[in-house]
């Protein structure tokens, strides 16, 4: 016969199994909210049915934690706890999820590019982890129309009955990847990325085009997608989106583009630009 006192205890461990199963994390804040004490964790610590990832972070039963629970944790108690639209894996991190870039095996430690109309947690800096989560602020690139569309999210299932990890489609990931041209990606690989997408949709890039803010990623898009001439390019006309005024310089010392006004690489102007 089980005593009253082990019940409780199955019952804790079961309820403790329920919020944080194996490959997620949750912090002391987010655990508190779905009830449970500061007393209870800290029991569950001791006894090591939670391990402490970092100050106020916790697993389940192991430390190995993929960047997929981090980011699907964070998505999840973000939404829980938060007026802010969760982050979202985008730009070449996005890519790589639809096949189209070969991002994690690029070095020993993975980075993952996290678009977020905030910032990111604190509590992520302070885990101990082989990757590396880079921060893009939104609010110079997306309005919240768009954060908020479904459209132009994709889920990826990377653990069977585990939330899954939300990226952007490969129409909105290009755009945000062309935001940190030429900083943190070069032309070159823009190019090359831009060599794959085939298959876009002409409804979504209408709906992200016009929506967009960012003068700069808007006419580097249409620079690139100029390049090479796939149907749904033919479907756009750029006189439909706002492009601004005036010149831009995103190559320095590179040749001026006169259909998009902006700076590009002297060695990639093609011989019937204008």
């Amino acid at each position: 016969m089980t005593s009253k006192g082990e019940g409780v205890k199955g019952t804790y461990k079961q309820s403790l199994k329920a919020l944080l199963p194996y490959g997620m994390l949750a912090t002391k804040k987010w655990l508190a909210g779905q009830g449970l004490s500061a007393h209870a964790l800290d029991n569950a610590v001791k006894t090591e049915t939670l391990l402490l990832l970092a100050t106020g972070v916790y697993s389940q039963y192991s430390r190995s934690v993929s960047w997929e629970g981090v980011i699907a944790s964070m998505q999840r108690m973000e939404k829980d706890g938060s007026e802010n639209i969760p982050p979202v894996v985008g730009g070449l991190s996005a890519l790589g999820l639809s096949g189209l870039s070969q991002y994690l095996s690029l070095g020993n430690t993975p980075h993952i590019h996290l678009y977020v109309q905030g910032k990111l947690p604190t509590w992520l800096a302070r885990l101990s982890l082989p990757m590396k989560f880079e921060g893009h602020s939104t609010s110079k690139l997306w309005p919240e129309s768009v954060l908020q569309d479904k459209a132009f999210i994709k889920e990826h299932e990377w653990e069977a009955e585990l939330p899954s990890v939300y990226f952007s489609c490969p129409e909105k990931a290009m755009l945000e990847l062309l935001m940190d041209l030429p900083d943190t990606v070069t032309f070159e690989h823009a190019n090359e990325l831009m060599q794959g997408l085939v298959n876009l949709s002409p409804r979504k890039l209408d709906l992200l085009l016009k929506g967009c803010k960012s003068v700069k990623a808007k006419r580097l898009f249409f620079w690139l997608a100029k390049r090479q001439a796939y149907p749904w390019f033919s479907k756009l006309n750029v006189e439909d989106y706002d492009l601004g005024s005036g010149k831009r310089v995103v190559a320095k010392g590179g040749k001026l583009d006169t259909d998009y006004l902006i700076t590009v690489p002297s060695d990639m102007v093609m011989e019937n630009d204008s």
